[in-house]
């Protein structure tokens, strides 16, 4: 049995969502920039498409624009305000627990003379909104927050933090990826001035996301070319990719997220209980229904995963993007943990397609193999 529990990286495709965009690869392949036949169906593809998604978000059509995925919205959300705005100040709020794009594009602003301060989290990776009232100067830009935490699951208060920001009269951006169709987002009701989500964490296709920006947010684009995506984001569109995004949201409900809801918590109260010294990172409750983080005390997280794998259970050791680094999570370090905890981690994120029988042989599974790892480690204490 071959147990997928690596969806915080990228989900199946979902098959109706393959059958959406067979036809925009074979018969309805044209540009959708062109003005004939073919160019004509593909263009209005493309705008009931953008149409799906803005309703999913209770947004705009035209306040949708599409992207290559994740990093490219969250690149274009912060870039593109900080050089647009740059004559009203040079100072961005984000977290310590950001995903690494959106630290990465921070830490170059750096280079080009912005100011950024990183707030910190508590001990479940949520921000404090004191620390983000007094950080908020005359010069602050850019407020940018994550929704659901890709490693520890925390699902932050984006209508309290929209408030602060809207009566600080600065703009607000958060990273939804993780967090799109999962939970609530309403960008009217939560005050987002702009939102980056994506396809493959959902069921739909890699290489395509968006990015909400709400309509009059002045914003620089990165590409520069057709003036396609409303002169946001030029480049020919991906047509198929964005048909099976716009699939993928239609597909999602609230059966699914309770569903996942109840296997996750079945793996994370067995686990805490069968296994000793362990650990849930992330809070209980405000949490992301498919996301369990356990710190496993006395053995290396790498190693477990491999024992893991060798038994078809597939995992991670943290974010997908950095999960290869032999440093310790910066987001787990964030909340507090010790570098060798930090180490002893593993994150599990569930899917629609996740059965309880495969939830019951991982458990049986990890708890083998961490027993196993302990009689090796010597770390252990006597």
């Amino acid at each position: 049995m071959k147990i997928y529990l690596d969806n915080g990286a990228t989900t199946k495709v979902d098959d109706e969502v393959v059958k959406a965009v067979t036809k925009y690869f074979t018969a309805e392949y044209g540009n959708s920039s062109s003005i004939h036949q073919v160019g004509r169906a593909a263009k209005e593809a493309l705008e009931n498409s953008r149409e799906i998604i803005a309703k999913s978000l209770n947004a705009e059509p035209e306040e949708i624009i599409f992207t290559s995925g994740g990093t490219e919205s969250n690149n274009l959300a912060i870039k593109g305000i900080a050089f647009a705005n740059k004559e009203k100040g040079n100072h961005i709020i984000i977290t310590k627990v950001e995903h690494d794009c959106v630290l990465n594009a921070c830490r170059w602003l750096e280079t080009q003379g912005f100011k950024i301060t990183y707030l910190d989290v508590d001990k479940e990776g949520f921000i404090d909104l004191e620390q983000l009232k007094s950080s908020i100067n005359n010069k602050t830009i850019l407020v940018s927050v994550i929704h659901g935490n890709n490693e520890i699951g925390t699902i932050n208060d984006l209508e309290a933090i929209g408030k602060i920001c809207k009566e600080n009269k600065v703009l607000f951006h958060t990273d939804a990826c993780q967090s799109f169709t999962k939970t609530e987002i309403d960008v009217k009701k939560q005050n987002l001035d702009l939102a980056t989500i994506n396809a493959h964490k959902i069921h739909g296709p890699k290489g395509v996301g968006a990015l909400y920006i709400k309509k009059y947010t002045k914003i620089i684009p990165l590409f520069h070319g057709g003036g396609q995506e409303f002169n946001k984001r030029s480049g020919t569109v991906n047509v198929s990719g964005i048909v099976g995004f716009a699939k993928a949201v239609e597909l999602a409900n609230k059966a699914d997220i309770e569903k996942m809801e109840k296997l996750r918590d079945k793996l994370i109260n067995q686990v805490l209980k069968e296994i000793s010294h362990t650990m849930l990172n992330g809070p209980r409750k405000k949490r992301l229904c498919n996301n369990v983080d356990i710190s496993f005390e006395f053995i290396e997280g790498e190693s477990l995963l491999m024992r893991l794998d060798d038994q078809g259970i597939e995992v991670s050791t943290g974010s997908a993007c950095s999960s290869k680094s032999l440093e310790p999570s910066h987001v787990l370090l964030a909340i507090g943990l010790k570098h060798e905890t930090a180490h002893g981690t593993l994150r599990m994120t569930l899917s629609k397609y996740t059965t309880e029988k495969e939830i019951d042989k991982t458990i049986k599974v990890l708890k083998e193999e961490v027993a196993a790892l302990r009689v090796m480690s010597p770390l252990v204490k006597d």
